[in-house]
């Protein structure tokens, strides 16, 4: 089941009701003597059970503990942003598998050798995807592209995914040839972030849900990083949000303060199609299977991660 993505960017009130969330205006809250039926009428109601992604984007808004715990306890991912209006926290359940505690052994066990072989794997993955969104989206030549992802080795000790990466972002916008990817950067830079942002908290929610720890992770390891291992499995899935970046470019321009209109189309990255293990599927529930593959390479059943593909 795809399990769907809230986005609130206006004033609520965001209550708990039978399983139910329930959301409130307001400006109808405040009207005194307003007969009961119309302010029901402007209520609206999601089952909690059908909620993948939450995200809180405006400051008056008001949440209940309620809420907040049943939206854990069913595995949401739940996104804070700053004054900004950029994703700035995010909040998973500590539990969200039954065997996780042999799940957290297996994966803080895991050898070096295995990690690097995954990270491996996570990098040739990621360079392939780029060189297809390049081959799609521009004219240059993916040759060098296609050459570095057959010949990443254990651990990518050539550090091929940033030789790849220098090489991506200088081509894979032709109409701004001066793009430098960076954090704070011009547009669309903050587009990217925000989609990144996503399909972190996508990612982060599927690796709870196997019952790995996103904190450790297989090659990332700052310690300032509560989500290294999202980071690390995010990697592949990257192009995916760049493909819908660059398809939302061709739209409208891209703005230094992103429009509700703009957001809303990066919340659809967890339903995005994508290819994994022959089939399409959406992003979200490839996530899961991704990391269903993880965590069965951290138990030895296998030796390979299942990664998106494009078409």
């Amino acid at each position: 089941m795809i399990k769907k993505t809230l986005y609130f960017g206006n004033p609520a009130y965001l209550s708990l009701r039978n399983s139910q969330l329930v959301i409130k205006l307001p400006e109808v809250e405040k009207i005194k003597n307003i007969p009961k039926w119309m302010k029901q009428e402007t209520e609206r109601t999601i089952p909690i059970e059908d909620i993948g992604v939450v995200v809180l984007d405006n400051r008056e808004i008001t949440i209940t503990q309620g809420v907040i715990a049943a939206l854990l306890e069913n595995n949401v991912a739940f996104i804070t942003c700053d004054s900004r209006r950029m994703p700035t926290g995010l909040l998973l359940p500590l539990e969200g598998n039954t065997v996780q505690n042999e799940r957290f052994r297996n994966q803080m066990d895991a050898s070096l050798p295995l990690k690097k072989q995954l990270w491996q794997q996570t990098v040739k993955a990621k360079i392939e995807n780029q060189a297809k969104v390049l081959e799609y989206y521009t004219t240059c030549s993916t040759k060098s592209l296609i050459r570095m992802a057959s010949d990443v080795k254990s651990g990518d000790s050539d550090n091929y995914e940033a030789q790849a990466a220098v090489y991506y972002w200088r081509n894979i916008f032709p109409d701004n040839p001066d793009f430098i990817r960076d954090r704070e950067g011009e547009p669309p830079n903050n587009l990217l972030n925000y989609g990144y942002a996503i399909l972190r908290a996508t990612i982060a929610r599927a690796l709870v849900i196997s019952g790995l720890l996103p904190v450790s992770g297989i090659h990332h390891h700052s310690k300032y990083n509560a989500y290294c291992l999202a980071d690390d499995i995010m990697e592949p899935y990257r192009p995916f949000v760049d493909r819908l970046v660059i398809e939302t470019m061709k739209k409208q321009s891209i703005p230094e303060m992103l429009t509700t209109e703009l957001k809303r189309e990066m919340l659809t990255i967890p339903v995005l199609d994508v290819k994994i293990g022959g089939k399409k599927s959406p992003l979200m529930i490839a996530a899961n299977q991704t990391t269903a593959s993880l965590a069965k390479c951290f138990n030895g059943e296998i030796r390979k991660i299942s990664y998106p593909s494009f078409e």
